[in-house]
């Protein structure tokens, strides 16, 4: 099975990809699912997998999240709550076990995406080791090494915030059954396998540029 990991909808301020875009492309790519994971809300996920029922597509949806920890980011797929950002990685990663969440480190080493840093010690059940928008490819290399010496499955996202990218990259996920909780069950047990390849760098610039002319915007409406 192939599932992109981490996708942004509309439901993240940084991306505007509609779930129908989404699942149009997931599609055309030959995935079999992918997971939603918007900043701080499963609203997306949710959206999405009710959106991919309306419109027929055969596609396993997984509502998830990126969370901001006090010290970077944290997905956590399956979940159907909102956790609430900014506890300790450790507070976050408590309460997505409460609710039944599968934790994953995303880019832990990309600092320009609030990776996390050292993800040893805490209770995951799997590492980011291949984001595709990572502009150079040192923070993969590192987080995979990283995974490695720890003994933690490796998986694979594309972190796409346009339709156009998803699929970019991909987690291929040994199991025969393609339901929500098979899938999850897999990727705890570490049947899992990252693929894919890196974002253009030309559409990585051009996501960075949106994003900081929406700062600058932010900026000056506040001296408003």
């Amino acid at each position: 099975m192939k599932f992109d990991l981490h996708v942004h909808s509309e439901h993240s301020k940084d991306s505007n990809s509609s779930h129908d875009g989404i699942l149009k492309f997931a599609s055309k790519k030959g995935l079999d699912g992918f997971a939603i994971c918007d900043h701080d809300t499963v609203e997306g996920g949710l959206a999405c997998e009710k959106r991919a029922l309306e419109l027929g597509f055969e596609l396993t949806v997984i509502p998830g999240v990126e969370i901001t920890s006090s010290k970077g980011h944290i997905l956590v797929l399956g979940i159907n709550e909102n956790i609430e950002p900014f506890l300790s990685p450790e507070e976050t990663i408590r309460r997505a076990r409460k609710l039944g969440g599968t934790v994953i480190i995303p880019h832990p080493f990309k600092r320009s995406s609030h990776g996390i840093g050292s993800f040893e010690g805490l209770d995951i059940d799997a590492v980011e080791v291949f984001n595709s928008r990572c502009l150079f490819n040192n923070a993969n290399r590192k987080a995979a090494t990283e995974a490695k010496r720890l003994g933690i499955p490796g998986v694979a996202g594309s972190d796409s915030h346009i339709p156009e990218m998803v699929g970019q990259a991909y987690t291929e996920i040994d199991t025969s059954e393609n339901t929500l909780e098979a899938v999850l069950k897999a990727i705890r047990e570490g049947k899992v396998a990252p693929a894919g390849k890196n974002t253009p760098t030309s559409v990585i610039l051009k996501q960075m540029s949106g994003s900081a002319r929406r700062k600058i915007k932010k900026k000056l409406f506040h001296k408003v």
